[in-house]
């Protein structure tokens, strides 16, 4: 290829910008393109009032040695730090032998700003329709001229990529194979406190049944300045709790939870669609046939759902774009 090959990735989460790092290291030209305000994805953080919470993605862990040096980059770059090791119950940890759990400085979208340093992304883009002409994709873009590209890297959930995509631009045994990753839902409860929790190490809590997947205090998790509780639902409940209103889905995900006699200030309900991947794809990524450059990637692919699996998904599918371009 004449110059320098322009790469589109879709989706500024751990894959897209991970996919797009690997990919300007290998001289391509790299644009990230996003429907959200801000980069991370589902490694996502917010604010209410003085509290500070992790709402997606509350922790990282490494199980491959590429991922762990990733990690030790980040700590070394301040954006990461332990949290606790061990396996995690209903009553706090359970056995010292699971893995380190590092969560994100300040909170967990410092990883996601760190990765997204020196990247040309472009926030609040929503994407219409990817179709191919003359070799090249081209990317159209609401309210703004389409964008062209010698390749493209698609990070968003599968349902998400297959709406974008022309239905003439993939192969039916390629839409197939995307059609078959799965999801669960999960509705994330916000709650500020008006008192510490009385959560105990390591401030997180996985209940062994019930509607609560999860639940953390942010301030003891050390990223709030004030108490504030991270409750995520289980699947079954979040699909149970979707359509009714917020205030029934705090007192119904709080219910369960002994907040030591302190009371919610201040709450938010926050509905991840595609929260976790739950039927994957064993491959690490996918290359569309019969097309320009292009590779499906994500935390649908390989054999975790995790951030790890979603970051080694990401850059293995830059690696093999950068092969076809450079072929």
């Amino acid at each position: 290829m004449i110059g320098r090959p322009v790469v589109v990735v879709v989706g500024a989460g751990v894959a897209g910008l991970t996919a797009a790092r690997s990919l300007v290291e290998s001289g391509a030209g790299v644009i990230v393109v996003d429907k959200s305000r801000g980069v991370g994805g589902r490694m996502a953080t917010r604010r209410i009032g003085d509290a500070v919470l992790d709402h997606g993605a509350q922790f990282v862990t490494a199980r491959t040695d590429w991922f762990r040096a990733e990690i030790q980059a980040w700590e070394h770059a301040g954006v990461a730090t332990p949290w606790f090791e061990g396996t995690l119950g209903a009553d706090g940890i359970t056995a010292s032998d699971g893995p380190a759990r590092h969560r994100g400085v300040p909170a967990m979208t410092g990883i996601a700003k760190h990765l997204a340093t020196g990247l040309d992304v472009r926030l609040s883009t929503h994407v219409d329709r990817i179709h191919h002409a003359d070799r090249r994709w081209v990317i159209e873009i609401s309210d703004r001229f389409p964008i062209e590209a010698d390749a493209i890297v698609l990070t968003a959930p599968a349902p998400q990529t297959l709406a974008m995509l022309d239905p003439a631009s993939i192969d039916s045994s390629d839409r197939t194979r995307l059609e078959q990753i799965g999801y669960d839902p999960c509705i994330a409860v916000l709650a500020v406190l008006d008192g510490p929790s009385g959560i105990g190490h390591p401030a997180a809590r996985r209940p062994a049944a019930g509607p609560v997947a999860w639940y953390a205090d942010n301030a003891g998790k050390g990223i709030s300045a004030v108490p504030a509780l991270t409750v995520h639902a289980t699947a079954a409940a979040s699909r149970a709790l979707w359509e009714l209103d917020d205030a029934t889905v705090v007192t119904d995900l709080l219910a369960g939870i002994d907040l030591a006699g302190v009371h919610v200030v201040d709450s938010h309900v926050h509905r991840w669609r595609f929260a976790r991947s739950a039927e994957l794809l064993p491959e690490a990524f996918l290359l569309l046939g019969g097309v320009p450059p292009a590779v499906a990637a994500g935390d649908g692919f390989g054999t975790s759902g995790r951030v790890e699996g979603a970051a080694t998904s990401g850059h293995l599918a830059a690696t093999a774009i950068t092969g076809l371009l450079r072929g």
